[in-house]
């Protein structure tokens, strides 16, 4: 079976005898596929970074990745096409084992945390592994293959407290669009424990409004699931909703009027930052939200399967960062119920 390179070749040369061959059309037909290597293996192939991770993101747009996804590859890529250029590293067959362990130390010493700097070697291998498969480059290593991923500490990850969510609330004018809407998101985005990509890609017919139940149409990796809200952030979304004059689809929108535009991610962003501005809080992450979700419900009760079907995980590798904090939890309540420290019988031994 030919291969994608071989394929490639016989396109390109083909393409090329079109040119030349007003005088012989018949040529073309004639051209055997050994002859199309040999014409074609005197142009240069051209291996430009730039040009190829242009080619592998347009690759993940037309797979269908998320926008989350394509802005993670987006910003990682560019740091390292950055640190490339920086070093006149334009082409991919100048990239060494040497040249990406040289790059992760750049970052460490840049103060990336391990998490960013295993982030950042995700990106780039995900990127040489598919320009392998794509390109199938004759003679050429894969030199990611030769490095291993920077190693993440299991931390626990610190959530956003209630206590910070509640005040950001209190700052919200009831009975105003902005102040209705920016306390339903708060709320909202704390009971789903979707991501942010997820939360505001919401359309109104994804929404239940008896049931809270919420259909997230495109998870990570493309993947449907259900969400829910509780009783009081459907009272607060019947709140919002109630503003809502437009015919828009989206669930989040700028402004209550006609064709109003979806909320953005950037949009988002400064909600949750104004709210803390006038709170007088540590401004959270959007991602804080999740973690906070994921914690609440651990402590709850929630097991770890239940969980990771919420939060659209395919295992539960992940939340396993979040039971060290709940092993504190477990601690307090021995200290609290110990069988032998709080038995009146054993006292008296």
């Amino acid at each position: 079976m030919a291969t994608r390179a071989t394929r490639a070749t016989v396109v390109a040369c083909v393409a090329l005898v079109a040119v030349i061959s007003n005088i012989d059309r018949v040529r073309i037909t004639m051209l055997t596929q050994s002859e199309c290597q040999q014409t074609f293996n005197t142009i240069v192939v051209d291996d430009s970074l730039l040009t190829w991770m242009e080619a592998f993101l347009n690759d993940r747009k037309a797979q269908g990745a998320a926008s989350g996804t394509l802005r993670f590859y987006t910003q990682k890529l560019k740091l390292f096409l950055d640190y490339c250029q920086a070093h006149a590293v334009e082409r991919i067959s100048q990239i060494t084992a040497t040249f990406i362990r040289q790059y992760l130390l750049y970052l460490e010493e840049r103060g990336h945390n391990p998490g960013g700097m295993h982030a950042a070697f995700r990106s780039s291998r995900a990127f040489l592994n598919w320009y392998e498969a794509e390109a199938e480059p004759e003679g050429w290593g894969n030199p990611i293959r030769k490095v291993k991923a920077p190693k993440v500490p299991i931390e626990p990850l610190e959530p956003v407290s209630h206590e910070t969510i509640a005040n950001m609330v209190k700052t919200c004018d009831r009975g105003t669009f902005t102040g209705d809407r920016d306390a339903a998101i708060l709320l909202c985005l704390l009971d789903t424990g979707a991501r942010a990509s997820e939360f505001l890609n919401i359309d109104l017919e994804d929404l239940n409004q008896a049931s809270g139940t919420i259909l997230i149409r495109k998870g990570k990796g493309s993947k449907p699931r259900e969400v829910y809200l509780g009783r009081r952030s459907r009272q607060f979304l019947r709140k919002y909703l109630k503003h809502r004059t437009d015919d828009s689809m989206p669930l989040w929108v700028t402004h209550p009027r006609f064709s109003s535009d979806r909320l953005g991610y950037d949009g988002l962003r400064a909600i949750i930052h104004r709210r803390a501005v006038i709170a007088m809080v540590e401004e959270p992450s959007l991602h804080d939200f999740r973690r906070a979700f994921a914690l609440a419900m651990l402590r709850n009760g929630t097991d770890l399967y239940t969980l990771a079907k919420l939060m659209g995980h395919e295992g539960i590798t992940v939340l396993q960062r979040y039971l060290k904090q709940t092993y504190q939890d477990t601690e307090a309540a021995h200290r609290r119920a110990g069988p032998v420290d709080n038995s009146e019988i054993l006292g008296l031994v």
